[in-house]
Parts: C-alpha cells; sequence; structure tokens
C-alpha cells in the first residue's frame, strides 16, 4: 500500500465508517476488513491518527483498527504477519511525539504501545524506555503529561507477565528505573502539596494527574519488580514514605472542596497509596513485616480515634481496614501450635501484632466498630422509610456491597473478634449486659446502640456459644422486644429476628422452636416490610437446620405460608422476590406432601410471575426451583400443573432460545422431577421430548440428568415412548459413544439395558444398531470392568428376555465375524464366565446366571463343552442371592419379591415417587425378581438330564468341580 496514495483513500473510507448511515457505514467496514492484511495500511493509521487536524471521530476508529491489528497481525507466527520491517517503522513513529490533545485517544494510543511493548520490549525495542524516560522530563505539560501516562501502561503491561524469562527481563528492568520512577514521584508529590496552597485549580489538577500516574507506575515497579523487596533500601525507603505522604494528602483534603474533579482526583491518590501497601502485603507477606508496626498504627489512629474526623472518607476507611484485616488475618504471620516449628520471619511478625493489640487498644476497635461504625446512619434509614427493599437489598449484598463500608467493617469485628475472642468477650458480654430490659422508643440513639450490640452479639455467635446462654436470653429479653409494636422499635424487631437467624444453629433448644414459630407468624404481619423480609430469612434459616422438626413446625405452615405468599406479592424488586420465592421453596422442601393443601395460591400466582419476569433470568431461575419443589411436594397431582409447567421446561431446556443458558439445568432438573412424578404420560410431556437431541449434542455437564429424564420417560410409558423417538434417539447414542468418557458410555448402555428390562419385544428392536457393539465388545474382552459389567447386563437381558432376537444377533455377528454360530456363542460364554468378577451388582450376576442358564437344555456340543463354565457362574449366583433361614435351616433366594411388601417409610425419608412405584412394580415382573435361582437351576439340570439321558448326564457333570458339584448340591437339597 503505497502511504501518499493510499491516505486519501484510508481516510474517506474511515469517514464513512464513522457514519450512522448503515447503507454508508457497512461497505466501509467491509473494506477496512480487507485492508487489514495488506501491507501499509498500519503505517496509513499511524498516520491519519497522529494528524491533529482531522476529525476526532476517524482518528479514534484509526486507533481502534491499529490496536486490533497488533491483537491479530504482530506475532511472528500469526498468519498475515506484518513485516519486521513496517513493525520497525510503526515502533518508531509511535514515540516520536507525545502530543495528543484528546484524552481518549491518547489513553488508547498509550494502551496500543504496551500491547506492542508486551510483544517487543526489550529485545526488539530497547529504546522505548529511554525515550519514555527521557520524554516524562521534558518542561511541556502535554508532552510530560502523556509520556507519563504512556510509561504507566507499558509498566503495568510488562509488570503482568508470567512466564520465568519475562518475570526476569521485568526485575532488570524495576532495578535499572526504580531510582529514577521515586524521583519523578517525589517531584510531582512536591510540586503538588507546594500550588496546594498558591496554584490554580488548573495547575493543581495537573500536578495532581502527574502524581498519580507516577504512583501507578511506582505501584507496579515494587509489587512485581523486586523477589525480594525488603532487601532494596529505595523500595523499603518509598514504602516506609508512604505513610507520611498520606498524611500530608489527608490534610490537603481540608483545603480542597468537596464537590469538584481535584477532590475525585486526590481521593484517587490516596486510596492508591493504600492499594500499594494492600498489595504489598499480599505478594511480600515477609517482606511487609517492617511495615506492621507502621500500618496498624496509622490505619487504627485514622479509622478509630479523632485523628481521622474531618479528613477521612468512606472508601478510605474500609481500606485502612482492609489492611488491619489483611494483618489479622495473613497465615505467614501465624505460628504453629508448636512454637519451635515456625519460621523466624513469621515469629518476628507475630510478636510484632502481639505488642500493638494490647487490650486497651483492642477494646477500643471493638467499642468503636460497635458503638460508631454499627450504627444505622441518617441515611440508612432514610433509605429504609423511602425504598425498604432497596435497603434490605443493600443490606444483604447488593452489587455494591462489598465496596462499602458496613460489610467491611462487619467482617473486621469478626477476624478481630475470632482472633482475640478472650480479650474481646468480657468486653462485649458488658455491652450487653448494660442492654437489659426494654428501651425507651423515644430514645433513637439508645435504639440505635441496641441495634449495634445486637448486630455484634449476631456476628459473634459462634464465639459466644459457651458465654451467652442464648436460650434464657431469647425467652427472657429478645421475645418481649419483638412484641414492642412502636414504629421506633422497628430497627430493634428487625435485628432480633435476625439475631435469632444467627443463632439458630449455633445455639438454640429445640423446645423454644414453637415459640419462635409463633413470633414468626406474628412478624410476617409487621406494619414495617424489611422486618418482613428478615423475617422470612430467619424462618429460611430455622427450616434449613438439621434439628427442624416437621411435626413442630406443622401447625404453623398454613398461617406461615399464606403470609410469605403475601409478602412475595407484595414486594416488586427481582432480588426481593427472587428472596421470597427460596424461602418457599425451603418451606415446600421440608414439609414435602404436607404442603398440598396450601399452595393452590402459589399455583395460581407462579404463571403470572413468570411472565412478568421475561427479562429477569435470575428470577426465572428461583421460579423453577420453586417448581421443582412444588412438584416434589404434589407427587402425582403435579399433572395439573400441567399447562403451566410443561411450556416452561420447554423454553427452559430449547437450546435454541437464549434463556437457556440461564435456565437450563434447572429446567432440566424440573422436567426430570416433573417426570419421576407423572403418574401417566400426556401427548404433551411426550412432546417435550423433541428438546433432547440437541442437548445431547452439547455433551455438558448436564448430560447425566438428560440420561436420567430419558430413563424416566422409559419407565413411564416405554411403548409410546420407544415408537416415537427411539430411532433418533439410537443416532444420539450411535454419535455420542464414539466420543464420550467411559462414564459417559456406561450412562448410555443403562439407558438401553432399561429399555430391555421394561420392554423385552420392542427395546432390543429399537435399539439394533447399538447392540452389535456390545456383543463386539463382549467377544473382544472389553478392557474396562465397568463397561464390561454393563454390556453383560444388556446382553443377559436379550439372552432371558428375548431369544429369537438373541438367535438374529447372533447370526447377524456370525456374518461380521465370519464364523460358525456356535463359534461364536462358545466364545462369547467363555469371555463371560472369564469376565464374571467384572460384575459387582448382584442383581446383574444373578440376571447373568439366570441367562446363561436358559442355554439349556441343549444338544449343542458348544454349549454343552461350556457347561462347566454356566454350572460355576450358577453357583457364584447361589451364593450371592441365597441366605439361610435359621428357624428351617433351608435356603430363600433374597432378590425374590411379592407383592405384599410395602416399604416403611420414615418422617425422615422422601415418600415414593410415582416412577418409585413405577420400578417396583417393574420389578415384580423382572426375572431377575420374580424366579428363584435355585429352582431355575434344578428345573434346567432337569432338563438337560432329560435331554441326554442319565449316563450322558453324569459324563456332562463330571466336568464340573466336585467342590462345585458339592456347593451345588447343598443349595439344592429338598428339590
Amino acid at each position: 500500500m503505497d502511504l501518499n496514495s493510499a491516505s486519501t483513500v484510508v481516510l474517506q473510507v474511515l469517514t464513512q465508517a464513522t457514519s450512522q448511515d448503515t447503507a454508508v457505514l457497512k461497505p466501509a467496514e467491509e473494506q477496512l476488513k480487507q485492508w487489514e492484511t495488506q501491507p501499509g495500511f498500519y503505517s496509513v493509521l499511524l498516520n491519519i491518527f497522529t494528524n491533529h487536524s482531522l476529525d476526532i471521530n476517524v482518528r479514534w476508529l484509526a486507533v481502534l483498527y491499529f490496536k486490533h491489528g497488533i491483537d491479530r497481525y504482530w506475532r511472528r507466527v500469526a498468519p498475515h504477519a506484518l513485516s519486521e520491517e513496517e513493525k520497525s517503522t510503526l515502533r518508531a513513529g509511535l514515540i516520536t511525539n507525545f502530543n495528543e490533545p484528546i484524552n481518549q485517544i491518547a489513553t488508547q494510543i498509550a494502551v496500543l504501545i504496551a500491547k506492542v511493548a508486551r510483544l517487543d520490549c526489550p529485545r526488539q525495542w530497547p529504546e522505548l524506555i529511554p525515550t519514555l524516560i527521557e520524554s516524562v522530563k521534558v518542561q511541556d505539560d502535554l508532552r510530560q503529561h502523556r509520556a507519563l501516562l504512556t510509561f504507566y501502561h507499558v509498566t503495568k503491561t510488562l509488570a503482568s507477565k508470567r512466564l520465568a524469562a519475562d518475570r526476569k527481563l521485568f526485575y532488570d528492568l524495576a532495578s535499572g528505573i526504580y531510582n529514577f520512577a521515586c524521583s519523578l514521584w517525589n517531584h510531582h508529590t512536591d510540586t503538588f502539596l507546594q500550588q496546594i496552597s498558591s496554584g490554580s485549580e488548573a495547575a493543581i489538577l495537573s500536578s495532581l494527574e502527574r502524581t498519580l500516574l507516577s504512583l501507578k507506575v511506582l505501584r507496579k515497579l515494587t509489587v512485581n519488580g523486586f523477589v525480594e523487596p525488603h532487601k532494596n533500601m529505595e523500595v523499603m525507603g518509598f514504602l516506609h514514605g508512604i505513610f507520611e505522604r498520606l498524611k500530608q494528602f489527608l490534610e490537603c483534603s481540608r483545603s480542597i472542596g468537596t464537590d469538584n474533579v481535584c477532590r475525585d482526583r486526590l481521593e484517587k491518590t490516596i486510596i492508591l497509596f493504600t492499594k500499594v501497601l494492600l498489595d504489598f502485603l499480599d505478594q511480600h507477606p515477609f517482606s511487609f513485616t517492617p511495615l506492621i508496626q507502621r500500618s496498624l498504627e496509622f490505619s487504627v489512629s485514622y479509622v478509630f480515634t479523632e485523628v481521622g474526623e474531618g479528613v477521612t472518607f468512606e472508601r478510605f476507611i474500609v481500606q485502612c481496614m482492609n489492611l488491619i484485616k489483611m494483618i489479622v488475618k495473613n497465615y505467614a504471620y501465624k505460628p504453629s501450635k508448636n512454637f519451635e516449628d515456625s519460621s523466624p520471619e513469621t515469629l518476628e511478625a507475630h510478636k510484632i501484632k502481639m505488642a500493638f493489640f494490647t487490650y486497651p487498644t483492642l477494646t477500643e476497635i471493638c467499642r468503636r466498630l460497635v458503638s460508631h461504625y454499627f450504627l444505622l446512619t441518617e441515611e440508612e434509614l432514610t433509605m429504609w422509610e423511602e425504598d425498604p427493599e432497596g435497603f434490605t437489598v443493600e443490606e444483604t449484598g447488593g452489587d455494591s456491597w462489598k465496596y462499602s463500608l458496613r460489610p467491611c467493617t462487619e467482617v473486621l469485628f469478626i477476624d478481630i473478634f475470632h482472633e482475640y475472642n478472650q480479650t474481646l468477650t468480657p468486653v462485649l458480654l458488658e455491652m450487653m449486659q448494660t442492654l437489659q430490659g426494654p428501651t425507651n422508643v423515644e430514645d433513637m440513639n439508645a435504639l440505635l446502640i441496641k441495634d449495634a450490640v445486637y448486630n455484634a452479639v449476631g456476628l459473634a455467635a459462634y464465639e459466644l456459644f459457651d458465654s451467652v446462654d442464648f436460650d434464657q436470653w431469647f425467652k427472657n429479653q429478645l421475645l418481649p422486644e419483638l412484641q414492642v409494636i412502636h414504629n421506633r422499635y422497628k430497627p430493634l424487631r428487625r435485628r432480633v429476628i435476625w439475631l435469632i437467624g444467627q443463632w439458630i444453629s449455633v445455639k438454640f433448644k429445640s423446645d423454644l422452636r414453637p415459640m419462635l414459630y409463633e413470633a414468626i407468624c406474628n412478624l410476617l404481619q409487621d406494619q414495617d416490610l424489611v422486618v418482613r423480609i428478615e423475617t422470612a430469612t430467619t424462618l429460611k434459616l430455622t427450616v434449613d437446620d438439621f434439628e427442624f422438626r416437621t411435626d413442630q413446625f406443622l401447625p404453623y405452615l398454613e398461617t406461615m405460608f399464606t403470609l410469605l405468599f403475601q409478602l412475595l406479592q407484595q414486594v416488586t424488586e427481582c432480588d426481593t422476590k427472587m428472596h421470597v420465592l427460596h424461602v418457599l421453596s425451603c418451606v415446600i422442601e421440608r414439609v414435602n406432601m404436607q404442603i398440598r393443601p396450601y399452595v393452590g395460591c402459589l399455583v395460581q400466582y407462579l404463571p403470572l410471575l413468570w411472565k412478568q419476569s421475561e427479562e429477569h433470568n435470575m428470577l426465572r431461575c428461583a421460579i423453577l426451583t420453586t417448581l421443582i419443589h412444588l412438584v416434589q411436594g404434589l407427587g402425582a397431582d403435579s399433572k395439573n400443573l400441567y399447562p403451566f409447567l410443561l411450556p416452561v421446561i420447554q423454553l427452559s431446556t430449547d437450546v435454541s432460545q437464549p434463556p437457556h443458558v440461564y435456565l437450563l439445568e434447572d429446567g432440566l432438573e424440573l422436567w426430570l422431577v416433573t417426570l419421576e412424578n407423572s403418574p401417566c404420560i400426556t401427548p404433551e410431556l411426550l412432546r417435550v421430548f423433541q428438546n433432547m437431541s440437541p442437548l445431547l449434542e452439547l455433551s455438558s455437564e448436564n448430560l447425566r440428568t438428560c440420561f436420567k429424564i430419558i430413563n424416566g420417560y422409559i419407565f413411564l410409558s416405554s411403548t409410546e415412548f420407544l415408537q416415537t423417538y427411539a430411532v433418533g434417539l439410537c443416532q444420539s447414542f450411535c454419535e455420542l459413544l464414539k466420543e464420550i468418557t467411559t462414564e459417559g458410555q456406561v450412562q448410555v448402555l443403562k439407558v438401553v439395558e432399561n429399555a430391555l428390562k421394561v420392554n423385552p419385544v420392542l427395546g432390543p428392536q429399537m435399539f439394533q444398531p447399538i447392540l452389535p457393539s456390545v456383543f463386539r465388545g463382549i467377544i473382544e474382552g472389553e478392557r474396562y470392568p465397568v463397561v464390561m459389567s454393563t454390556y453383560l447386563g444388556v446382553m443377559g437381558r436379550v439372552l432371558l428376555q428375548n431369544t429369537s432376537f438373541f438367535s438374529s444377533l447372533l447370526n447377524e455377528m456370525a456374518h461380521k465375524f465370519n464364523q460358525e454360530m456356535d463359534q461364536l456363542l462358545g466364545n462369547m460364554i467363555e469371555m463371560w464366565v472369564d469376565r464374571m468378577d467384572n460384575i459387582t451388582q448382584p442383581e446383574r450376576r444373578k440376571l447373568s446366571a439366570l441367562a446363561l442358564l436358559s442355554l439349556l437344555p441343549s444338544d449343542n456340543s458348544v454349549i454343552q463343552d461350556k457347561f462347566c463354565g454356566i454350572i460355576n457362574i450358577s453357583v457364584e449366583g447361589l451364593h450371592d442371592v441365597m441366605t439361610e433361614d435359621p428357624e428351617t435351616g433351608t435356603y430363600k433366594d433374597c432378590m425374590l419379591m411379592s407383592h405384599l411388601e410395602e416399604p416403611k417409610v420414615t418422617e425422615d425419608e422422601e415418600p415414593p415417587t410415582e416412577q418409585d412405584k413405577r420400578k417396583k412394580m417393574l420389578a415384580l415382573k423382572d426375572p431377575v425378581h420374580t424366579v428363584s435361582l435355585q429352582q431355575f437351576i434344578y428345573e434346567k439340570l432337569k432338563a438337560q438330564q432329560e435331554v441326554l439321558g442319565e449316563q450322558g448326564f453324569q459324563s456332562l457333570m463330571e466336568t464340573v468341580d466336585t467342590e462345585i458339584v458339592t456347593q451345588l448340591q447343598e443349595f439344592l437339597q429338598g428339590f
């Protein structure tokens, strides 16, 4: 591409590519795409975006195309890679002038220079760093800023490389430029501090920008540039100096307004100082040891004393608390139980911590956390009144939760209390003691203090286990507080019910639960929405607890379910609806069938909620979870939900629909429980299976559930299902078996095995294409025992339950193997006998014995030749299934089942599903459970004797080991 002639053309096309008219835009984009691989194209783009007289949008687009080109074509091994000559020209051009006037374009240029540096610096681009260092020294403000911006992005990119050779290069770079970076930072910092008192706002902002950028460079060099940073005096000098600089910058905040750009930049710089310390502590905990004392003194003084008043701000307090927390929790600073096993570095750090966290210091931190930081603020109370649902979401972990002050203070309290619980437990108990009895509703401050102390007691529940008689406190103090219905008392009602939720799984006597359920019923009718939502949360924790007893809960079930449903209707926020739905789901899951009388209202409401939640996939996931538990609770009655339920399953499991990304896993689970609880097949339920073929093609982690669904259809209505879908299903299985794991093969074969078991006539016909590979696997001695076991299970079903099909399969395989049928049958029996130990399931072992015995009586010489093996397997089977009746001394086949056997279901067990009942009925027709192996052997041997005559039969029996014969005779006594 000739630069002079091409520049005009490329410029014209780039201009068209910025058009809002798609008729102009699309052809331009296509043309640019074709030029991407043309030599010289990126040189033209460089000329365009460095020409400041051109349109900003055109230059912006040129930068973006250049940046994408680096990603695609800069590496030597890339298809259509740029030539070394062009890359050399481009590198030189990129760092000729740092004078871009537009901030956004300057940032993009800095980023693309960093991208090239990642691939070429320092080997192919040794001049980059020296050029940047010289450029940040110039007096021109714009050039200096742009060079510094580029210096930061290059440093950041090089610091992120992880290969050993790259890290070594970065260590060398850091050592070489660290002194300069420190001087640069100090210079800009001093300039800023001088200007803060006398300079204009523009000058202050300009020097502050440079301070921020140079500090960003230093952060990357300090954290990532040294293997043992504590051995470098410059690094440690910089880190020790941070605390003084922080004080200076915090003081500067007094003279800068609260609402301008300078204030924003100042706070970003202050936060960046704390990030340097936090990152260094995270990456180099032992190198940080000399900084522990100073970090704790600084953080505690600004956060927990008057020093910070008027200068601190929320994000800074959060960072200081994170610093304290990371030092307290750091495993590198925790000695082993046996002190002698700890490293000297660990002991040194531990010693510094212990010297700092004295009783007075810990007491002050604890008291201030509770009495100052735990207090509900005016802003929070206003939000409670104006947006109760928003307040609840914020409290329980909204998007900004992890960055806000309240959760940070609570986590710090938990960590410090855990670490120093012996010291702090008496302090918290004393605070509790002063708050006994009711609180004056007119004294809002006293109410908020009590709320804060209760919050602390809830957070420290596990630590206070031995120190608080919670049962007595619940009866004497907390229950009466829940009954105070004054509006100003609502923060305490909400806090008390939350507190009980925290203690439920820690220490709460089972006998007290009815009193709690009574209180929950009352609070779910509270005037305040926040109280009701918090109560729902505690209810979930209560029914989730392992000590939950259904009999205690049932008297309150109707009231609670009705009130929860009303709450679900009342709330409007997606997050809150999800939360209440989870509570309802949890209740339904725990009481199971007992829920049936009360779910009518919910069943009617869910279709409306599903429709309303079209744009909220996570809410739809919560609805699916609720439906899963609802179907399990309703059992066969869930059929009444099909008009709503089946379209929901259809949508959730249709991979051509975008929502399936969110809904698929829960949708499949709902599909499965619907099948398991279905009393009979319906055309609509059968039709949903059309979604299965694409799901099997996905071969995802949901494949196991898909197999369970297929089995569910087979158990529910094998004839209709197989006639409708078996051909397509068989094709899918054949494809799957080519690439699936061993476990996946077993899952496929189990489906086939179930089809043969449920429908011995239709099953073999429908899955005929799979059976030759099963037969081949047996003959060739499949090496994976679990696969071989399943092969034998499948073939056992065919041999035992569909003899004519087995004969035709044997004939087909004889042609394929080019062998006689008898010879092939003999090989199969021999392998079966040899691999019997691969079968571990008693049912399959008995099935093998029955299947091989079914070949008798026979005058076929091959079968008679394998007679010994068949008898060996039969006796093994007898050992597996025969149990001795101690009263009569006779043996009985323990796998035989009768219609009379009804399993007893205890309160803790799930009642049988419709599918469980179907499996039971199937078992009552299954030869494994209806044919006595003992009698079957006797009858087959007797028939064989009749075929061969006494002498012939005796000759045949002599081929069997005498020990086996003796065992056989013992089992057949009485016949």
